[in-house]
């Protein structure tokens, strides 16, 4: 199995079984043996396309007779590889590129082999006519074709931010993310983990808000390290691990985390309370919480009870019994695109009047739960104002027993840049982290 084959199973799979791109891409790498460059190789393919997805069908239709719709999937997947290579990839022979499509074609959809061959071969002569729509006269047009963003999902953050705000973020959302690791300090000291990591051949940085947060670079393979799998080390990213010590949990308090999967943050919490204390922690499916169970077993976490249990119900066992409670609210995942980009395409403008809905009604359940003087944290990894300060504000609105914490104040050290609203946003292109909103109220006593 090659790369361009995998990259190819990897993408139909994410084209028509709605598959997430992290984990069928893991899938195809643990199902085949690719060696290090292959490895690199095939996640190039693939995630070079789903960024790029609007940009190279705009490009294909240039030089193909038949409609982008029409085209068969496996026909325009191919086209969409190889278009990728030829447009992104400058050290890659276009022959190979337009020659590994039709032979692969030849397995996968062989009546579409000239097809491929025909437009492809009319791609590199025409090269360098290719044209995007223009900036001054289509902006709109040309940030969507340029950054691979829906038209309205452009409009929607023109709507919001600045056009030099809304480039900058469209560019963000197309770029390689930094990979971050958190230290288990349950298991592990950060001096130990950063020298068993460079040890293993990577590049490390320390954070300088979260001492825990490491930053690293390097060609090893980081799935096969001990320290992962034994648990030293776990892969959040730096906005992740910002909720949690946001939460600030303390020894011997009860946390309630509402919405938990995959429970990065609830091991996080647990780590901040050194393993004492008691941890709820709840999803609604329950592959979600073998997926927490494991995790914690992993790193050594003992004060997780997890517990099947939906967030719009209410349990009047808890009333008025924890110390802190988090809702990471299901969002649009609007500040994650980098890490996963076919979100751009699945989201539509009309979900976000129910995604709101729900989160307000899962936040005033959980927030039935905190003991006066108790602590309430709402978060997403969206960057849509709709979903962040809009819930948080009608919640405040619908709730005079809750006064919000001014974090840029109060956590002020642990916060990049100049901030000093009430609420936390973090934007790909501004803090080179996902998109996180994280608001704190507290139970009036």
């Amino acid at each position: 199995m090659n790369a361009r084959e995998g990259a190819l199973r990897v993408l139909y799979e994410i084209e028509v079984d709605k598959g997430y791109s992290n984990i069928a891409l893991g899938k195809e790498i643990k199902r085949n043996n690719y060696n290090s460059r292959d490895r690199g190789f095939l996640t190039e393919l693939v995630y070079g396309v789903l960024e790029n997805l609007i940009r190279l069908d705009y490009v294909i239709s240039q030089f193909s007779r038949i409609k982008i719709k029409k085209i068969d999937t496996y026909t325009l997947i191919l086209l969409r590889i190889s278009t990728y290579q030829i447009l992104f990839l400058d050290k890659i022979p276009p022959s190979a590129a337009v020659n590994e499509s039709v032979n692969l074609s030849k397995k996968y959809c062989k009546d579409s082999s000239g097809f491929i061959n025909g437009v492809l071969r009319s791609m590199l002569r025409g090269k360098e006519e290719i044209k995007l729509p223009n900036k001054k006269k289509d902006f709109i047009g040309y940030l969507s074709v340029t950054y691979s963003h829906p038209k309205w999902m452009v409009e929607e953050f023109l709507k919001s931010f600045s056009a030099e705000f809304t480039e900058a973020l469209l560019k963000a959302n197309n770029e390689k993310p930094d990979l971050n690791v958190r230290v288990n300090t349950l298991k592990t000291s950060v001096d130990d983990a950063v020298l068993s990591l460079r040890n293993s051949g990577f590049q490390v940085e320390k954070n300088q808000f979260i001492e825990e947060s490491l930053s690293i670079k390097g060609d090893s393979n980081l799935f096969e390290l001990e320290a992962l799998k034994s648990g030293d080390i776990y892969i959040q990213d730096f906005g992740s691990m910002l909720v949690g010590r946001i939460v600030e949990p303390k020894e011997n308090d009860l946390v309630i985390d509402i919405c938990s999967a995959p429970g990065g943050k609830t091991t996080h919490m647990a780590q901040l309370m050194n393993n004492k204390g008691t941890i709820i922690a709840r999803d609604v499916y329950d592959h979600k919480l073998e997926l927490i169970n494991k995790n914690a077993k992993r790193l050594g976490v003992k004060i997780i009870n997890t517990e099947k249990f939906n967030g719009k119900d209410i349990d009047k066992g808890l009333l008025s019994k924890a110390d802190k409670v988090l809702v990471d609210a299901p969002c649009s995942g609007l500040g994650i695109i980098r890490r996963k980009p076919e979100i751009k395409y699945r989201k539509q403008q009309d979900d976000f009047k129910h995604i709101t809905l729900l989160q307000l009604n899962i936040l005033k359940n959980a927030a039935l739960y905190v003991k006066p003087g108790g602590a309430l944290v709402y978060s997403t990894c969206s960057i849509d104002p709709r979903e962040n300060i809009g819930v948080a504000e009608k919640f405040l609105k619908e709730s005079p027993d809750y006064q919000l914490v001014n974090l840029g104040e109060d956590y002020k050290s642990l916060i990049p840049g100049d901030r000093l609203a009430a609420t936390i946003q973090l934007y790909p292109n501004i803090h080179k982290t996902d998109g996180f909103f994280i608001a704190k109220f507290i139970k009036k006593t």
